[in-house]
C-alpha cells in the first residue's frame, strides 16, 4: 500500500499548516510505517523533514506560487497528474491545494475559510486565488477532513458541501508541550530577557489576530499593574504595519516585549512562565496556541470567536474580540487571583489531554481505509 501524503507546507516552513502536516505525518508513521510516500513541490532551498529522510520522497520542481497556479489550471482543464504519484492508492492534500487526479482517491484537509470570513485581512492575491480555487477543490476531493466543527459548518453553509463527505479530526499540541520544571522556566526567562510578570500571545502578527485590539486593553491593565508586560511570540505575517504604528504611539510601548525567534524546545518553558495566555483573534480554524498553553499548564483567556470555544472548552475564560473592555474584565481576575489561576491550570491540563496526534492519526487512517476499500 502506498499513500501519498503532501508535506509541502511543512518543508516550506508555513507555521500553522506546516505544523499540522508534520505532526500528523509523524503520528501516522509511528503507527503505520512503510505505508507512506511524501510529496511536495521543491526548490533548491528545500530539505526533507528532519528525521524522516528515509520516507520515500516524490517531488515536483516548481516555485510555490507557480505550483499553485499549475494545480488550479490543471483542475480547470481536468488534466490528470496521476503520473506524479506512481503506484498511489490514495493522496492526502494537507493544505488548501488539491492536485487534479483521475484514478486516485483524494483526501483534502480544510483548515478554515478565513479568507471568506475576513477578506479584508487577507492579501489580495491570496484571497482571489482561494476564492476561485477552494470551491473546486472541495467538489473534486473524495473526502474532506476539517479540524473543527466551526469549519465544518462554514463548508456546508458556504459551499453546500455534503456533510457526509466531511470528517472532523481535531489537531493536538505536540508532545513537548507539557508543564515545565521551575528551573527550565527560570532559564528561559534569562535566555530571552523576560520579566517576572507577563501575559503572552503566540501567533503571526497580522490583522486577524487582533494584536491592536488587545493593545488597547493592555494599556488599561498596565495602569493597574505597574509590573505587567506582554510578550508577543510570532513572526510578522502580512498587513502588520497598523499594529506597529499603534505600538509606537502607545503609552505601554515599553511593556510590550517582542523576543524574536524562540527555539521550539524553549517555547513550553516560555508558556510556563506566563501568568496567562491571551488570544484575541477574530477567527481561527482550530487555535493551536491556546491548546499548547493549556498543555503547559498556563491559564487561557481567549476570544469567543469561531472554533476557539471548541478548543478551550470550560477551561478557558472568553471575551468578545471586538470589545477591549471585555478583555480587561476577563483578564483582570486571572492576574489578581493565584487560586483562580491554579484552578484554570488544572482544567486546562484536562482539556488539553482530550486532544492527541495519535488519536488524530488513527482517525485519519480509518478514513484512508474507508476510501481505499470503497
Amino acid at each position: 500500500m502506498t499513500i501519498y501524503y503532501d508535506v509541502s507546507a511543512a518543508v516550506h516552513g508555513h507555521p500553522g499548516l506546516g505544523r499540522y502536516a508534520e505532526s500528523l505525518a509523524r503520528a501516522l508513521l509511528a503507527a503505520h510505517d512503510g505505508s507512506f510516500s511524501f510529496f511536495y513541490n521543491v526548490d533548491p532551498t528545500i530539505r526533507p523533514l528532519q528525521g524522516l529522510e528515509d520516507v520515500p520522497q516524490h517531488t515536483v520542481r516548481a516555485h510555490y506560487r507557480r505550483w499553485r497556479m499549475q494545480v488550479w489550471m490543471g483542475q480547470l482543464s481536468r488534466r490528470s497528474y496521476d503520473h506524479l504519484l506512481p503506484g498511489a492508492e490514495l493522496y492526502h492534500a494537507t493544505e488548501h491545494l488539491l492536485m487534479p487526479l483521475r484514478d486516485i482517491p483524494t483526501v483534502l484537509t480544510v483548515h478554515d475559510l478565513i479568507f471568506r470570513l475576513f477578506p479584508r485581512y487577507h492579501k489580495w492575491r491570496n484571497y482571489v486565488y482561494l476564492n476561485l480555487a477552494m470551491p473546486l477543490f472541495c467538489r473534486r476531493a473524495n473526502a474532506i477532513i476539517v479540524v473543527s466543527e466551526s469549519t465544518r459548518r462554514d463548508l456546508v453553509r458556504t459551499y453546500g458541501v455534503d456533510p457526509a463527505k466531511i470528517t472532523l479530526i481535531y489537531e493536538a499540541a505536540a508532545p513537548r508541550f507539557v508543564p515545565q520544571p521551575e528551573t527550565a522556566v527560570t532559564a528561559a526567562r534569562a535566555r530571552y530577557h523576560l520579566p517576572d510578570r507577563y501575559v503572552m500571545t503566540v501567533c503571526a502578527i497580522e490583522p486577524r489576530k487582533n494584536h491592536a485590539g488587545f493593545l488597547r486593553a493592555f494599556e488599561h491593565l498596565c495602569r493597574e499593574d505597574r509590573n505587567l508586560h506582554w510578550v508577543i511570540v510570532g513572526r510578522k505575517g502580512w498587513l502588520y504595519e497598523g499594529f506597529f504604528a499603534a505600538l509606537e504611539r502607545s503609552p505601554a510601548r515599553d511593556r510590550v516585549i517582542l523576543p524574536g525567534y524562540i527555539e521550539d524546545e524553549d517555547l513550553p518553558a516560555v508558556y510556563g512562565g506566563a501568568l496567562a495566555f491571551v488570544f484575541p483573534s477574530f477567527g481561527e480554524g482550530f487555535g493551536l496556541g491556546p491548546l499548547e498553553a493549556m498543555a503547559c499548564g498556563t491559564p487561557v483567556v481567549s476570544s469567543n470567536a469561531t472554533s476557539l470555544p471548541e478548543v478551550g472548552g470550560d477551561a478557558a475564560l472568553y471575551f468578545d474580540p471586538h470589545e477591549p473592555e471585555q478583555m480587561v474584565e476577563a483578564l483582570r481576575p486571572v492576574l489578581a487571583d493565584p487560586v483562580l489561576r491554579e484552578g484554570m491550570r488544572h482544567r486546562g491540563l484536562a482539556q488539553a489531554a482530550r486532544f492527541s496526534w495519535a488519536k488524530a492519526a488513527e482517525e485519519t487512517w480509518a478514513l484512508y481505509q474507508k476510501l481505499i476499500e470503497g
